[in-house]
C-alpha cells in the first residue's frame, strides 16, 4: 500500500484539538485494511515526525433516514497517534 492511500484525511474536532493540545495525540481516517504498523510508517514519512503508538477502532457508519428512505453511512477506520515528546504536527500554519 502507497503511503497516501493508507492516510485519507486529518480528523479535526473539537475533541481532536483538546488531545493535540493535552496528550500530543493527532487522529486521522486511515484505510480500513490497514494496520498500526503500516500506519506508523505512513506517518513518520509523510510528516518527518516519530510516532510512540498507535491506536486504531473501526467506526460503524450510522443508519439514516430521509422519509420512507433508509441509508447507511460507510464504516470508517480511525487512528489516534500518539507523537514523541518534541513532535507535532501543524495542519493549519500561519492561519
Amino acid at each position: 500500500m502507497i503511503q497516501y492511500d493508507i492516510i485519507k484525511k486529518p480528523l479535526l474536532t473539537e475533541k481532536t484539538n483538546i488531545q493535540k493540545e493535552n496528550l500530543n495525540q493527532v487522529s486521522f481516517e486511515v484505510d480500513r485494511a490497514a494496520n498500526r504498523v503500516e500506519i506508523k510508517k505512513a506517518i513518520e514519512n509523510i510528516f518527518n515526525v516519530k510516532v510512540a503508538a498507535v491506536q486504531t477502532m473501526q467506526i460503524k457508519g450510522k443508519i439514516k433516514r430521509r422519509g420512507r428512505i433508509l441509508g447507511k453511512r460507510k464504516d470508517w477506520k480511525k487512528a489516534i497517534v500518539k507523537l514523541m515528546p518534541g513532535e507535532r504536527i501543524d495542519f493549519f500554519e500561519g492561519v
